[in-house]
């Protein structure tokens, strides 16, 4: 049966949902649907801002990172009027099916709109911050902890060259993956994370004694390297290196990576993904699934309800977790 699907990008971009966007406009075509892409996220729903797309559109499309839709937050979306007339929107051009990629507050917009509009919605994950409950990973995270362990490994040249601690904020809102495998992954001395967070003092505190335990080992003084998320320390990164540079007596460099997380090609893992949600996603069409997001669990492809996305708390993978105990407490590196 003929249906017309449309397909939005919608909040951070994270590297992979051209990828995605590419196997749905494939997966569509094959199964005999017409594709539309709107742009801009929701704000593409408001204004009927969109493009039909098609194989030649989405060519050689895979590798590059961004999203060929283009993203953006749109507040004005919360309010019941923009739902009925997004919903409105999509009447008009008889769309039978949307999918939205993108993180939890994307994912709130479609629960929104599914109160207004009789079509079906399927999300799909795309945020670096793999804070989605339902799926293993999100689109784009494995692109991320890679683009931090590159940034992290030049930080450490200059820490070892200068025998300095350096303190880098990475990404992450109010989840802590990408800050907990990219400090394993870069051999990190310390990481701050929000889920491990008990207190400023004791943070503190702990940094101290290994930093000092580690300079009596070697009789020296060592490069150290600390990694912190986002929006976590009371006063930013910068107030935690100057208490830290009071502490230890010693200079503490701030690093902010910032937005250069996002960018970039994605990594074959989030390539991969990408195409597999994007194909399940299509498949779900024929079946009339709706209201929920598709992701992957243990190598199986999932349908999870839309609200149990950010109603569920995901927990940080227990054994990166022990790791980073192990290391942190080990006094001999």
């Amino acid at each position: 049966m003929t249906k017309n699907v449309a397909v939005l990008t919608s909040g951070g971009d994270a590297p992979g949902m051209n990828a995605c966007i590419r196997a749905i406009v494939l997966a569509c075509e094959r199964a005999g649907y017409k594709i539309f892409g709107y742009e801009h996220g929701y704000n593409g729903l408001l204004h009927q801002e969109y493009r039909l797309l098609n194989n030649k559109v989405v060519h050689n499309l895979i590798q590059r990172g961004g999203t060929l839709l283009h993203s953006a937050r749109c507040l004005e979306f919360k309010s019941e009027e923009s739902a009925r007339l997004a919903a409105a929107n999509l009447e008009k051009l008889h769309i039978d099916a949307l999918l939205v990629i993108g993180g939890d507050g994307s994912f709130r917009g479609a629960a929104h709109l599914g109160r207004f509009w009789k079509g079906q919605i399927i999300g799909l994950p795309g945020t670096i911050d793999n804070d989605i409950s339902g799926t293993d990973a999100t689109i784009g995270y494995y692109t991320a902890i890679e683009t931090a362990v590159d940034s992290i490994d030049k930080v450490r040249d200059t820490a070892d060259a200068f025998e300095r601690i350096f303190l880098v904020e990475v990404m992450g809102r109010h989840s802590g993956f990408l800050g907990l495998n990219a400090a394993l992954a870069s051999a990190s001395d310390y990481v701050i994370l929000p889920e491990l967070f008990v207190s400023e003092d004791k943070t503190v505190k702990d940094i101290v004694l290994q930093l000092n335990e580690r300079r009596e080992q070697k009789r020296k003084n060592i490069s150290y390297i600390i990694v912190l998320t986002e929006n976590l320390w009371p006063g930013g990164i910068t107030a935690l290196a100057e208490r830290l540079t009071t502490e230890t007596r010693s200079e503490v460099r701030p690093v902010i990576l910032g937005h250069v997380q996002r960018g970039g090609s994605p990594v074959s893992q989030d390539r991969l993904l990408a195409v597999k949600l994007g194909c399940y996603a299509v498949s779900l069409i024929a079946k009339g699934s709706t209201g929920v997001m598709v992701g992957e669990q243990n190598g199986e492809a999932v349908e999870v309800p839309l609200e149990a996305t950010w109603t569920q708390p995901k927990l940080l993978e227990k054994l990166s977790v022990e790791t980073l105990e192990t290391l942190m407490n080990n006094r001999y590196t």
